[in-house]
């Protein structure tokens, strides 16, 4: 049997995004895209439901007419990014090919593609949270990160109140000085929390979830390569001068809305690349952030000071 290029690409593109979201510290966040409407290329359909409040009762006329309108409006994933790989022929042979391409995909996407759309969507949120003004300078110790910590905590329940659940995402760091901590243990346990459809036991705080980042991916605002500018040729990215290190961010679960899709992959046979005798491989990956403007109270971030 020949070859399917395009089944084997399309098989590619479902894993990929599958592992994107269960491998992502951000992944939950895809969650909230429910029922977003995706139909390839950078924009994207989000639905938004508004109705109207309660009015009063009539005993004559009865009820008074009320509307509900649900209308999806389109956004644009800013972040278009992409990178090929060849595969020399003499290396990988027909049978290899379908094992090799899935371990360079795979492997890319864990160390490459996570890492990046982690901390974008992370100084994305942060910086919603500081221009709304709902953030702090704090430099983390054991005497006190507990109180800074749920006082935080209280700022955003304060608003929303404490049926609306919330995550805590929180550098490694910042944790270890968390869980060391004056009278931390009364409070901090393990909660079973899921996350693509997997489900695992991390820290909680009383009963709010600490979802734990590397701290590479925790700044307030990054550079990503374009991969052509001199000293940008290498791709990934950099944080920016003067970006700030995150110590948490505090938002409602359902707050952020993120999107990412591995749009159109394509994979081209020694014979169909003119270029190379090499197997091809495109990889093109879309993704984005949204937090809805009534939802911004519901976001908080404690960042520590400028050196």
């Amino acid at each position: 049997m020949a070859f399917n290029t395009l089944a084997t690409a399309t098989l590619f593109q479902q894993k990929l995004d599958e592992q994107m979201i269960q491998e992502a510290t951000s992944g939950w966040m895809e969650a909230n895209a429910g029922q977003v409407k995706y139909s390839g290329g950078k924009d994207i359909k989000i639905p938004k439901l508004t109705m109207d409040g309660l009015a009063n009762y009539d005993r004559d006329t009865g009820y008074a007419q009320g509307s509900t309108t649900l209308e999806y409006e389109t956004e644009t994933m800013t972040q278009d990014r992409g990178r090929k790989f060849q595969l020399d022929a003499m290396d990988v042979d027909e049978t290899a090919f379908v094992a090799t391409a899935a371990n360079v995909t795979t492997q890319f996407q864990r160390l490459k593609i996570i890492p990046e759309v982690d901390a974008y969507r992370y100084s994305k949120l942060a910086t919603l949270a500081i221009a709304k003004g709902n953030t702090g300078s704090y430099a983390p110790a054991t005497t006190d990160i507990l109180s800074k910590l749920l006082a935080d905590i209280s700022a955003i329940q304060d608003i929303i109140g404490e049926t609306e659940p919330l995550i805590i995402s929180m550098s490694y760091s910042v944790a270890t000085i968390l869980s060391q901590a004056d009278k931390i243990q009364k409070i901090l346990d393990t909660t079973q929390f899921t996350q693509g459809g997997i489900q695992t036991k991390i820290l909680s705080l009383d009963g709010i979830p600490i979802k734990r980042v590397p701290s590479a991916r925790l700044k307030t605002a990054y550079v990503f390569n374009d991969g052509k500018t001199t000293g940008q040729t290498a791709g990934g990215f950099t944080p920016a001068t003067g970006a700030l290190d995150i110590n948490w961010i505090i938002s409602a679960l359902h707050a952020p809305i993120a999107a990412s899709k591995t749009d159109n992959m394509k994979i081209f046979d020694p014979v169909t690349n003119q270029n190379a005798d090499a197997w091809l491989i495109e990889y093109r990956k879309f993704h984005e952030l949204w937090v809805p403007d009534n939802k911004l109270d519901a976001v908080r971030v404690s960042t520590k000071p400028a050196a």
